[in-house]
């Protein structure tokens, strides 16, 4: 089994979620007390945050890009950054290693795609839905994505950094997540992405009409898949 190379802290709840989805995957596909083989980097999420508020994507890579190669030189495989939004610098993280980066958007586009999904609503942090990075990726892939309104995306990041980063989670957000949901599959959604890896933490397939894409188990099901040499083995068990 190869060894998986965490790029986490962003946020740490978020972190524990990949680490406990990539063990209960190897379990379940090897039985036994078989777990998975990976080494964790947990950055301090408030320097991060700081440079993402301030627009200083440029360190927050060459931070980042430096948590990579310490996991690759501990002799970590690939690497699994767990979170959407610094995925904006994952060309510059790949960049400094030479170990492959497993892309986030690539899997979850994947997936979607095998579920004959076209057009997606996206649901992130405002730099997710609003940036090219991240809904370009996904166009590239044939994806037409749509985001909520600007009001919506509001309301969406500000859980995000406010609770959900924070370990909280309301009843009352909840069914805001619901009706911002509502108002996308309106808009002619036919999926939609949990775009940030907090947001799992909140709603699931229950809070949607259509198929829901949770990109956290979608990364953890497409890195154990390549940590045990098996490419694709079964289709992804969406909640």
């Amino acid at each position: 089994m190869q060894l998986i190379g965490l790029l986490g802290g962003m946020s740490w709840q978020s972190s524990a979620e990949y680490y406990r989805l990539l063990n209960e995957l190897v379990q379940d596909r090897q039985e036994g007390l078989h777990s998975a083989r990976c080494l964790l980097y947990s950055v301090d999420f408030a320097s991060i945050e700081a440079m993402q508020m301030e627009g200083r994507w440029d360190d927050a890579a060459e931070a980042l890009a430096a948590a990579a190669k310490v996991l690759e030189d501990a002799g970590a495989d690939f690497i699994v950054l767990c979170t959407n939004t610094m995925h904006k610098v994952a060309d510059q993280i790949q960049a400094a290693i030479g170990v492959p980066l497993l892309h986030l958007a690539d899997t979850t586009a994947t997936v979607v795609k095998e579920h004959r999904v076209r057009r997606v609503g996206l649901l992130g942090t405002r730099f997710t839905m609003t940036q090219e990075f991240y809904r370009d990726r996904l166009a590239s892939h044939g994806l037409e994505v749509l985001v909520p309104e600007e009001d919506d995306r509001q309301v969406v990041h500000e859980i995000i950094y406010n609770e959900l980063c924070q370990g909280i989670v309301r009843p009352e957000s909840r069914a805001r997540y619901r009706e911002i949901i509502r108002r996308l599959v309106d808009a002619g959604a036919e999926g939609i992405i949990y775009g940030c890896t907090e947001i799992e933490l909140l709603v699931d397939q229950t809070d949607s009409s259509v198929p829901v894409f949770p990109t956290t188990r979608l990364h953890c099901e497409a890195a154990a898949d390549r940590a045990m040499g098996a490419g694709r083995v079964r289709r992804p068990r969406l909640p």
